[in-house]
């Protein structure tokens, strides 16, 4: 604590449509072959479609470097002339355009989707990087750009809150590339998306959306439904022997709506019914329909009726490919993964749909009769099934009540049954990225069953490991909310989401709301299970943690040796539970200053964690990395370096550089070396440290701010005076932001600036950061606590700038006495203390005196730390030494 030394994304929207359901898997001409070629998941420019292809999808003199998640190719868009060059102008003219729907079509259905993919593929050439980004939800965005990042080739982690900062600096630096491209469709929050943009470069955006909200910050044009012309090109290239007649009547009674086009076009192509006939049925259905619902102001009734239609049909053939669908309409309007429906053999939804889901040779039919009647986009290349969201509504207003409410909850148990139970695994990490948008969109955290709540909690850890923090607090207070509320506080599953909220809270520097849910959460499962039980125990740990944060470390030490205890008498010494008591117990004896027991308990505690978990498991590291602290703060620097050199390879050989246990122990290494006399290297390391939380988590974030805290120790060392002040300064802002002014890390810190302002001649300033710290630290820790010692050193020092030699003398003489008792005499900090004696006594004339105390401590000094060890040569040339405080993880 002291030193001594001065998925390929499918578009769900309709529009200038491809006339197959399935995205690149194009409906068969007459002699059965198909009309387009599907690119693989990031091929550049598929190949040229093989018939009646669009004028402009032609091949291209070059192709992307990097091309990614872009939908394929429409081999049959049509029209719409006019919009692209609109989209063509406002990127050539400007940087972003946004496509957004006529204001009449808030579920859209009127293609923008489809106009941005023409788009991409007939200027693609333009571009060195294009890159597709579904935005309907911010994860999704993430997911994106984190892939992007590694196309990129940028040397960054999986974790999304390392990868996109950097993707988005590298995009706006224009290195690797300066010619890129990124559509961010479905972008329907504007606040949510925009902080994603790369801030400049030479790149362009461009948006679709059915937000008009867009047209405050972009330049947009407004998409409507077809011209009559383009309804009945698109009609007739389906459905050829079609008149001009009988396309026209069919496109008024459809209302030019692209996607109701596209459907109508491949019920035509499959049943060849006439015209006149399949318009009878519409009207019928109109009139029924205009009894059973209410009618939708996102679309026509005359849409909703034609597709009834389809649905009826489909389900008199296949009622199990009806439930399907149905079931799915519960889904995100985004691809759906056929492994989802593969891996429920036991769930019970529907009689037709448990059947099919219990055989793939049925369940294939099903889909197989979906994709007859374009009423979904089946993917094969990616096995998706995907449903636009005007189907959605469609099929879910047609369900009575109880049959949404039956239809939801399969597909709640659908997601469950996919869980991949494992959020720690990077693995499995696209598997988590591909269930996420249907967990939120089925609305799963208002679902009854263990499994899928099991599910939820899965979600949210998920989201803390993959780097989206916020994203995962929001789901957990969610989730705890909806749960409270519908089984009561005291239910086990809403306690371990309160556990996990409150973690959440924690790293989000929330400290003191995450304080309030720790000390309820553990007195709710004492009040419940007892004290002894496993999950109170697990609770009251995390409870030491919360009054930490408060600063009560006497009262969270006493809870640290209860649970301790507690844990090895019903657990054994080696069960996890019990060696996550002792690593927690470890940290509650350094943060009361305890260092040479908290020395005793992380040996034993890292060497069964080795034994038990492995010794390079991340909790094995984790009690290491404690233990150079321990090592360190009982005095030996020399040692502590070396043990955590150790450590920290470690880390980056198992985890990377970049994952942030490894950077936290690179904090810790950082203060080691510093102590050890390798201030070179400790700045080196301590600012790698500062910039890598900072690009990850931002400047507020705890981890950011543990790592200033270190760095103004290190820049001072190196001379950089203005900018140690400086930082050290928004330091203490931010401790007492987050602690309040009173914690002792806050105190610390105005230790720490304390001294540089008196480096820099300004102790006036140095005066009011010691005035608050020394008296502060006392009244917190007591007189004794390693900490107050450092501050009473720093205020003795202060006595003597200003003068005050008796003053600075009296409280030297008061640190040494107890430091030598308690430290020992040839601690690092207690000699600290003795050279600062030394100059206070001959400040006031009594050199006999000083002289035997230098030679006797410049002899302990020389022993400890070495004759180069920059404490050695300032205490040899009579040089004041100054105390700083490196904060103890916690």
């Amino acid at each position: 604590m002291t030193d001594t030394t001065a998925s390929q994304h499918q578009r769900e929207d309709g529009g200038a449509v491809n006339s197959n359901p399935a995205k690149g898997i194009p409906a068969p001409s007459p002699d059965g072959q198909s009309d387009a070629v599907t690119p693989a998941r990031g091929t550049p420019v598929p190949a040229t479609p093989q018939s009646t292809p669009s004028p402009h999808t032609t091949a291209r003199a070059s192709v992307p470097a990097v091309w990614g998640n872009v939908p394929p190719n429409n081999p049959n868009f049509v029209g719409r002339e006019d919009l692209l060059e609109q989209v063509r102008e406002q990127l050539v003219t400007g940087d972003t355009s946004a496509v957004l729907p006529h204001a009449l079509h808030g579920m859209g259905g009127v293609g923008k989707s489809q106009i941005a993919i023409e788009y991409v593929y007939r200027y693609a050439s333009d571009y060195d990087v294009v890159w597709w980004i579904p935005s309907e939800q911010p994860t999704m965005i993430l997911t994106a750009l984190t892939e992007l990042a590694h196309r990129l080739g940028l040397n960054v982690s999986s974790e999304a809150n390392r990868a996109v900062p950097a993707v988005r600096e590298a995009l706006r630096r224009g290195h690797p590339y300066d010619r890129w491209l990124l559509v961010f469709d479905n972008a329907e929050n504007v606040e949510a998306v925009r902080p994603y943009f790369p801030t400049g470069g030479t790149g362009k955006i461009l948006i679709t959306s059915r937000n008009q909200e867009w047209d405050r910050v972009a330049r947009t044009l407004s998409v409507d439904v077809f011209t009559r012309e383009e309804s009945k090109a698109l009609l007739r290239r389906r459905a050829r022997n079609l008149s001009d007649g009988d396309a026209d009547r069919l496109a008024e009674a459809l209302g030019d709506l692209p996607l109701a086009i596209e459907q109508a076009a491949a019920w035509q192509a499959v049943t060849g019914m006439s015209v006149p006939e399949y318009l009878r049925l519409i009207n019928e259905k109109i009139a029924e329909l205009m009894l059973e619902l209410v009618p939708s102001p996102d679309y026509p009734m005359s849409v909703a009726a034609a597709w009834d239609v389809s649905l009826r049909q489909l389900e008199q053939r296949n009622p199990a490919a009806l439930q399907l669908l149905q079931v799915s309409s519960f889904f995100a309007p985004e691809p759906i993964s056929r492994s989802l429906f593969n891996n429920s053999r036991s769930t019970t939804i529907a009689p037709e749909l448990d059947e099919a889901l219990r055989d793939p040779i049925k369940l294939g039919r099903a889909i197989r009769e979906i994709n007859v009647y374009a009423l979904a986009r089946i993917e094969h290349r990616h096995d998706t099934i995907q449903l636009h969201r005007l189907v959605q509504a469609v099929l879910v207003n047609r369900m009575s009540p109880q049959q949404q409410a039956d239809m939801r909850h399969g597909a709640h148990l659908l997601l469950a049954d996919a869980n991949p139970n494992s959020p720690g695994s990077r693995e499995l990490w696209p598997r988590y990225q591909a269930l996420l948008p249907h967990v939120v969109v089925s609305r799963a955290v208002e679902c009854e069953s263990p499994w899928v709540r099991g599910l939820v909690r899965g979600i949210v850890e998920f989201l803390y490991v993959w780097g989206d923090h916020d994203g995962a607090a929001a789901m957990a207070r969610e989730a705890l909310e909806i749960w409270t509320e519908k089984f009561g506080a005291e239910d086990l599953q809403t306690l371990q989401m309160a556990k996990w909220l409150a973690f959440l809270l924690r790293m989000l520097g929330e400290y003191r709301e995450a304080a309030e849910m720790m000390q309820r959460t553990a007195d709710t499962y004492i009040r419940i299970a007892g004290e002894d039980d496993e999950g109170t125990l697990d609770a009251l740990i995390q409870l030491c943690s919360g009054l930490r944060l408060r600063a009560e470390m006497p009262r969270a030490l006493e809870i640290n040796r209860s649970v301790y205890e507690r844990s090895l008498r019903a657990f054994g010494e080696d069960d996890p539970a019990t060696l996550r008591a002792a690593h927690s117990l470890g940290v509650g004896l350094r943060l009361m200053g305890l260092y040479q027991e908290a020395r005793e308990r992380d040996t034993e505690t890292a060497r069964l964690r080795a034994v038990t978990l492995g010794e390079n498991h991340l909790d094995t590291l984790s009690t290491l990395s404690g233990l150079s602290i321990d090592l360190r703060e009982t005095g030996d620097y020399l040692g502590a370096v070396v043990h955590q050199e150790d450590v920290y390879t470690r880390y980056v050989d198992n985890y990377g550089e970049d994952n942030p246990a490894s950077v936290s122990c690179a904090r810790v290494l950082a203060v080691c070396r510093r102590r050890a006399g390798d201030h070179e290297g400790a700045l080196e390391l301590g600012e790698q440290a500062l910039t890598k939380f900072e690009s990850r988590y931002g400047a507020d974030h705890p981890d950011a701010v543990a790592c200033a805290a270190n760095l103004v120790n290190d820049l001072r060392q190196d001379g950089q005076l203005t900018r140690s002040r400086e930082l050290g300064e928004a330091t203490v802002v931010r401790y007492a932001a987050k602690l309040g002014g009173a914690h002792p890390y806050t105190l610390s810190a105005r230790t720490n600036v304390a001294i540089t302002l008196r480096q820099l001649g300004d102790l006036g300033a140095a005066d009011e950061h010691l005035d608050a710290a020394l008296p502060g630290m006392r009244e917190a820790l007591g007189d004794e606590h390693i900490l107050t010692l450092a501050a009473a050193l720093g205020a003795a020092t202060q006595h003597s700038a200003h003068g005050r030699h008796a003053e600075a003398l009296e409280l030297d003489s008061g640190s040494l006495r107890i430091l030598t008792r308690n430290q020992g005499e040839d601690h690092p900090t207690t000699l600290a203390c003795a050279n600062n004696v030394v100059l206070d006594l001959r400040a006031l004339g009594r050199d006999d005196e000083a002289t035997a105390l230098h030679t006797e401590t410049l002899t302990r000094f020389r022993r400890t730390l070495g004759e180069s060890h920059p404490a050695t040569t300032a205490a040899a040339s009579s040089r004041r030494a100054e105390v700083d405080i490196a904060p103890v993880p916690f």
